[in-house]
């Protein structure tokens, strides 16, 4: 059976740091698990932390869909969609990452969303572990779609506005009736002492405080230097923070 975690937070939270963090765990604590990434953020750049190059996203295959004669004749729409989509999947040998991409033409995307939650679902069952870091619009989560999760892992930095941001990604999760079995808040880049100052704040969420990620000046020699968070060394501060955050969740 296949574990669906979705991260989802206001842009700038450290929700794609926290994802490349929990595909780190989840490929060295399961070397022979089969672990799918999707990247549903517009501003994509998941890849990067994880030092993967794509060449094609989903958004770019759905709006080549709408060129006349695209479509071969004898094939269906729909299956020539998944081909193609199939072919956005890059492949590597601890883990397999889809990017969606920005939509770049105007009117309503109910066909693409449909046709993306189909085939997120169909791709899925090859997986034990499919995760997917969302938009910081909250898009995907009101379109439903990544309709169910085992667990939503909500991301705030250390500010009242983030942990009210973060209270709204949970209205959001409710109001839509998304199926999660647990969520719960994760604060990045905390200071001493600050967290303590925003509990206040925390409660009126209704949100637990599943984790915090200390800030760690690494993170951002890494990215000065382009460099994937995967080959931060194990003593980082944010590594064994997030190590420990996951082990508690029993991933």
């Amino acid at each position: 059976m296949t574990m669906r975690i979705a991260i989802a937070g206001k842009g700038g939270t450290g929700k794609t740091t926290l994802a490349a963090f929990l595909i780190r765990y989840l490929q060295e604590k399961y070397p022979d698990k089969a672990i799918l990434a999707v990247d549903a953020d517009a501003n994509a750049n998941l890849n990067e932390t994880l030092g993967v190059v794509v060449e094609q996203t989903m958004s770019a295959v759905l709006e080549a869909t709408k060129k006349p004669g695209a479509v071969p004749t004898g094939m269906t729409k729909n299956v020539f969609v998944e081909y193609q989509l199939s072919r956005s999947l890059v492949e590597t040998k601890h883990f397999d990452l889809l990017v969606m991409g920005n939509p770049e033409g105007p009117g309503c995307y109910c066909y693409p969303n449909d046709l993306l939650r189909r085939y997120l679902e169909q791709l899925s069952v090859n997986y034990d572990y499919m995760l997917m870091d969302n938009e910081a619009g909250l898009e995907h989560l009101s379109r439903r779609v990544f309709p169910q999760a085992e667990m939503l892992l909500i991301t705030s930095d250390a500010t009242a506005r983030g942990i009210r941001s973060a209270g709204r990604v949970r209205e959001i999760a409710t109001n839509v009736k998304l199926n999660v079995e647990r969520m719960g808040l994760v604060i990045s880049r905390s200071q001493p002492g600050e967290v303590e100052r925003l509990e206040e704040e925390i409660a009126r969420t209704g949100l637990k405080v599943w984790g915090e990620i200390p800030y760690d000046s690494a993170i951002m020699d890494y990215d000065l230097e382009g460099k994937p968070l995967l080959e931060l060394p194990a003593g980082s501060a944010a590594v064994q923070a997030s190590t420990g955050l996951f082990r508690s969740l029993e991933l």
